[in-house]
């Protein structure tokens, strides 16, 4: 990794300059939405279902309406004039009917659907008044019964929603079916394998919160709230369900710590306190306590799938075909639907030249906690399908799994694959080479030798993944079923000064934007990093904007940013030819200065900034004062990054431990503008793979629907030394061809490649086929006494 460069370093692009955000989190400075409090503050509560499923018989809030401090009691009855939460992607079944869209009610209207359903908002002067007139709402219930497994929920007919009498939302497929099933049957070797992809619960640093006020004199609101995505937010609840003029509505996401995905949501809670802060005329203030988080953001993963590869006698790969059954939750989340489907089948093929692949995936309703985009968001469940089946395949057929890989790797771009991508670029040769060597697989042997003498097992395991980043474009995507844009926009406002803000639609939670836009901008106009300031979350300042998930913040937003750059640079170019008398033709910029070409006559960027704002020198009439550009962009395709890793294991036989001992990775994003913040994100993406491999495990009791995972005692998140001294590297890479910038995203790389990396060490130390994810001691254990 480069050295930290300083804020003045010059060419900035490629240096690992410092976050320039960190000083005011590492200080306590940060503003997070609980932070905000406004005048004439008040709080809400939330009581929430303490059933999976029931009938809300009754409902009375006498007793907390009278309680002390309490301003207002709303239930599902005051909501049911508005809209319910949309989903923002149309999903079609094989006979081409819709997807079943069940109304997502505000706050439970006659029924619950899943433990921590809201039931009602309590608004009170403090927290603590609004939490205990909660305990005072007398709510009866009829218990109905549960489905919680998605791979039981077609067997448990009607339970969820009248709209779905099967659990099904829909049965979608991708690829060639017919093709498919021909090839695997004149496949030499079949590989199959049947498994479980395990429910994650997000669990960033800050939880989720929301400060909505109501302005009476405009008639307007204001909302806080941790969120990645702000204009979303205010289209979604604005136009689908509160009928508020969105130029009526700002929404501010100050800073937020950790999304992960679940925070890029249209959730009630925000939405219930929108619309209740103008019926008691006051701000109203939440902010989830853990254990609500736990039982109501919405979860991740959770798919049963039945995958097979279908080889040649050479191993070279004819055919995949894979059966998924994806776990909805009660309710279709924002993006629910599209991510077991378009981001999930779509990835199937890899990096390899499968030239046949089917997937066929339905989707099902269950009465657990909406499940939506995490960290990878159906690219990691691919990868998984992919990798475990590849390197099974390799062990069955006693060939070593490296070079299983190289035997069907990708060689020539542009490729179109089987299940509708089309991939740019790349070199998995390269990245797979590079982590044989850094990984030290020659010297495994010796190593294992080792751990035996200790009465311990030691496997390897590789995984060689790629990522589809920056959702695009928006007309194909409209096809598909997209409800929304996927363009990115950026505005670049040059002050007289030659100073500079960047105004841009993706929103940072983490991911380091404050310095990474900054590099971009100062390295094209030559200034000093200082010079130039990031706004961003605040639909009352930004162009439109899409916000951050899918790792398309630099690839779609920063190219955004660059285009608007690009306006500003023809415009000086205009300015300095009245300055120098020339033809703004023959004027060149290089450096932070305008020039003419194969002369030294020359004028610096801050003097034109100047000019356009104090017009002496040129005709008012060519040129309209001002230095202030924007740009939208959207892209023509996706980014694709891609990798190769290799985990090392120990596993202790008596007691079933694993202990990670190497893990490897080289990545290829293409161009990279800050290597520390890439190395920063691969090695935070890793950690949170490594968690869902070997720890983290969201479980619902089968009968009654309780969440048994409602807690750090119970939901075991990876710590200090659960994890490696990890070796990664960034490989030269393939620049992508459809940016400017050449790059690609990075920020779920890491939570892609590294589950099936581990499970394949794993299954390769106890020499078994497969074993069950999260491999925790337990599991472990029983596959060693199942196989001895």
């Amino acid at each position: 990794m480069n050295a930290p460069a300083t804020a003045t370093t010059a060419g900035f692009i490629g240096q690992s300059v410092r976050r320039r955000e960190d000083a005011r989190f590492l200080t306590g400075r940060g503003q997070y939405t609980d932070d905000i409090v406004l005048p004439r503050q008040s709080y809400g509560f939330f009581l929430r279902s303490p059933y999976a499923h029931a009938r809300i018989k009754s409902l009375d809030a006498s007793a907390a309406k009278a309680a002390p401090g309490v301003l207002g009691v709303f239930s599902g009855e005051h909501f049911k004039a508005v809209g319910g939460l949309p989903c923002g992607w149309l999903i079609n079944s094989l006979d081409g009917s819709p997807m079943k869209e069940p109304k997502h009610p505000i706050l439970a209207d006659g029924k619950v659907r899943f433990v921590g359903d809201a039931v009602a908002l309590i608004v009170a002067e403090t927290y603590a008044q609004a939490k205990a007139a909660a305990q005072l709402v007398e709510v009866e219930y009829e218990e109905l019964p549960a489905v919680v497994d998605c791979a039981a929920a077609k067997l448990v007919p009607g339970t969820v929603h009248d709209e779905a009498p099967d659990n099904v939302c829909y049965t979608w497929g991708c690829g060639d079916k017919a093709a498919t099933d021909a090839a695997m049957a004149a496949a030499a070797h079949v590989t199959r394998l049947e498994f479980r992809n395990n429910r994650l619960i997000p669990n960033a640093i800050e939880p989720r919160a929301a400060n909505a006020a109501y302005n009476p004199s405009d008639d307007s609101y204001t909302l806080y709230v941790a969120n990645q995505n702000p204009h979303v937010e205010r289209l979604l609840m604005c136009a689908f369900v509160l009928g508020i003029p969105e130029h009526k509505m700002r929404v501010v996401a100050p800073d937020v710590g950790g999304g992960f995905g679940s925070k890029i949501f249209l959730y009630a809670e925000e939405t219930a306190l929108v619309w209740a802060s103008k019926q008691i005329k006051r701000p109203i203030k939440w902010t989830a306590e853990r254990s609500e988080s736990f039982l109501s953001d919405a979860h991740g993963r959770d798919h049963a799938t039945v995958a097979e590869l279908g080889l040649d006698a050479n191993g070279k790969f004819l055919a995949m075909r894979v059966t998924t059954t994806a776990n909805l939750g009660s309710y279709l989340s924002t993006f629910a639907s599209s991510v077991p489907t378009i981001l999930y089948a779509t990835l199937l093929a890899g990096q390899y030249t499968t030239p046949r692949i089917y997937a066929e995936v339905t989707g099902v309703f269950t009465n657990t906690a909406p499940v939506d985009a995490y960290r990878g968001a159906g690219r990691p469940e691919a990868t998984y399908v992919v990798e475990r089946l590849v390197e099974t395949a390799a062990h069955e057929m006693k060939i070593d799994p490296a070079e299983l890989r190289r035997r069907n790797f990708i060689h020539e771009f542009p490729y179109a694959t089987p299940v509708g991508l089309t991939y740019d670029t790349g070199d998995y040769d390269a990245t797979l080479k590079r982590v044989i060597e850094i990984a030290d697989v020659a010297g495994f042997g010796a190593r294992r030798a080792a751990s035996e003498a200790k009465g311990l097992k030691r496997g390897m395991g590789y995984s060689t993944y790629i990522e589809a980043c920056g959702l695009a474009p928006s007309n194909i995507a409209g096809a598909l079923g997209a409800r929304a844009g996927l363009f990115e926009a950026g505005e670049v406002r040059v002050h007289p000064t030659g100073k500079v803000t960047i105004f841009t639609g993706s929103h940072s939670h983490g991911q380091g934007h404050e310095t990474t836009f900054a590099q971009v901008v100062a390295d094209k106009l030559g200034i000093p990093i200082d010079d130039v300031s990031i706004e961003h979350g605040d639909t009352g300042k930004v162009l439109f904007g899409m916000g951050t998930y899918g790792s398309r913040s630099l690839s779609v937003g920063g190219t955004a940013i660059v285009k608007a750059v690009d306006k500003v640079i023809a415009k000086g170019k205009k300015i300095a030819a009245h300055l120098l008398e020339a033809a703004d033709t023959d004027i060149e910029f290089e450096n932070g200065v305008f020039k003419v070409a194969g002369t030294d006559k020359s004028v610096p960027f801050a003097s034109v900034s100047l000019t356009a704002y104090v017009p002496h020198n040129y005709p008012l009439d060519k040129l309209e004062p001002g230095l202030n550009e924007n740009a939208f962009y959207d892209p023509t395709n996706f980014t694709y990054p891609a990798g190769s890793y290799v985990c090392e294991v120990e596993v202790d036989p008596q007691t079933g431990v694993v202990r990670v001992d190497r893990f490897s990775a080289v990545d290829d994003f293409g161009n990279i503008v800050n290597p520390m913040i890439v190395e920063g994100q691969v090695q935070g993406g890793i950690a949170q793979g490594l968690g869902q491999a070997l720890l983290e495990h969201g479980i619902y009791d089968g009968e009654s629907g309780q969440l048994l995972t409602g807690s750090y005692m119970d939901y075991a998140m990876p710590r200090a030394d659960d994890l490696p001294s990890f070796t990664i590297e960034t490989a030269k890479g393939t620049p992508c061809t459809h940016n400017p910038l050449g790059v690609k995203g990075c920020g779920e790389a890491g939570a892609i490649g590294s589950p099936p990396a581990v499970i394949n060490a794993i299954c390769h130390a106890l020499g078994i086929k497969d074993i069950a994810m999260p491999a925790t001691p337990h599991t472990v254990w029983q596959a060693i006494q199942t196989n001895r």
